[in-house]
């Protein structure tokens, strides 16, 4: 029987190991009925993103004078925009631009910030107050504050935008990282591994690494919801795509002048960016909650009473 008083970082290994710990995982996040929601939202639009655009025939930036702001209707279920274009064809195209954008943030920042946090948490010392101090002028910033100034220097433009949001989204996961891998490093196994010589990059990557996975999965799934919503605040400044990309933000903007005349062309862009920020809050609150160290060693607890 398992020691009820196993460290988390311990569990989380344990978590990767044992099959019967995935099981527990994998029941406590499907009770759990913001995640299941959140999950369904999640997979609904990158179903959309992947396979929407291949089911376009029509070109979404094609202008039909003809048909220009026509309310919902069979044929145009979400209404046309002020130069007759379909706004249901434009918001699946934009979901593609909204998935690049969320994951190339994600991957970037995430690949970026635990190396970091790795190094900060596994070194201490010099290393840790040289990154850390760094870390700390950014955090003076608020995040899309940080990509504005970015944006400013680099100019306008959707790879430039990808850029200043990986940039401004690296200090949470450094810290997030940090805290988990200094925890973590004071485990039996890991100062076994350093007494007996055992490669650096090893030890941090192959053995500590493991341990921070839920916090880094978790921290990167919220990542991924901001950086839609935060792609599509630049949009909408007009500092991150450029017509004729299509994004939600660009779309909210161009139609923002005629929202009285037509509210369709601004609401139901906005309707797809709340419904897939929310799905993903409630998918990376879910997974935080499953992932939970606490709450294997509450049951554990709980079981022994």
């Amino acid at each position: 029987m398992r020691n009820t008083l196993t460290t988390p970082s311990t569990l989380v290994r344990e978590l990767l190991e044992d099959e019967g710990i995935r099981g527990q995982v994998a029941r406590r996040f499907v009770r759990n009925r913001l995640a299941m929601v959140g999950l369904l939202f999640t997979i609904v639009y990158i179903a959309i993103a992947l396979l929407g655009p291949l089911l376009v025939t029509s070109d979404p930036n094609a202008i039909n004078a003809t048909t220009r702001f026509q309310a919902p209707g069979l044929a145009h279920p979400f209404g046309t925009d002020r130069y007759g274009r379909d706004v249901l064809l434009r918001i699946i195209v934009g979901a593609r631009q909204s998935l690049y954008v969320a994951l190339a943030v994600v991957v970037s920042s995430t690949t970026i910030g635990v190396t970091f946090g790795l190094l900060a948490g596994y070194f201490r010392g010099l290393v840790d107050e040289t990154i850390m101090r760094f870390i700390d002028v950014l955090f003076a910033f608020p995040s899309i504050l940080l990509a504005l100034v970015i944006i400013a220097i680099l100019g306008p433009g959707l790879n430039k935008a990808v850029l200043a949001l990986a940039i401004a989204f690296v200090p949470i996961m450094v810290r997030v990282t940090r805290g988990s891998a200094i925890s973590t490093r004071e485990e039996e196994y890991i100062l076994a591994a350093i007494a007996s010589g055992e490669n650096t990059f090893d030890i941090m990557f192959r053995h500590m690494l493991p341990n921070l996975v839920s916090v880094v999965m978790v921290q990167a799934t919220i990542t991924f919801a901001f950086s839609i919503l935060a792609e599509a605040g630049l949009s909408y400044l007009g500092l991150s795509a450029q017509p004729p990309t299509i994004t939600w933000g660009v779309m909210i903007s161009d139609g923002q002048s005629y929202i009285g005349r037509a509210p369709w062309v601004t609401f139901f862009p906005g309707l797809a960016i709340m419904l897939t920020v929310l799905g993903l809050t409630f998918l990376g609150v879910g997974l935080r909650d499953a992932l939970d160290p606490k709450t294997d060693i509450e049951t554990n607890v709980g079981g022994g009473l």
